[in-house]
């Protein structure tokens, strides 16, 4: 009986200090996995849409906030982009820093 209050006790510890980690800046691994979700999907997003699948579009997200780096063609393309990472579930802002080709 000792044994298994022994081995109760040694996972309830396990478990409250895997549920209190954060990385360094702060977020919890399961907002980090949010945020690579979020990227995931715009990327997929861009990818699908004719018009920009031929672009190198970096996307980052930091806590639900995606930015659009990168250069496409027109500002109709641009805004394309801005408004496929919008649409995307959790995102919460678009940084959207894509640049015009000369």
């Amino acid at each position: 009986m000792k044994m298994k209050y022994a081995v109760h006790m040694v996972l309830l510890l396990i478990l409250v200090l895997f549920s209190a980690c954060q990385t360094p800046a702060g977020r919890t691994a399961g907002r980090v996995v949010d945020d690579s979700t979020i990227t995931t999907k715009v990327k997929a997003k861009l990818f699908d849409a004719d018009s920009l699948s031929g672009f190198a579009i970096s996307v980052d997200t930091f806590e639900g906030e995606v930015t659009l780096t990168g250069a496409v063609e027109t500002s109709e393309q641009r805004e394309l982009a801005g408004e496929l990472a919008r649409s995307v579930y959790g995102v919460k802002g678009v940084n959207n820093l894509l640049k015009l080709k000369d």
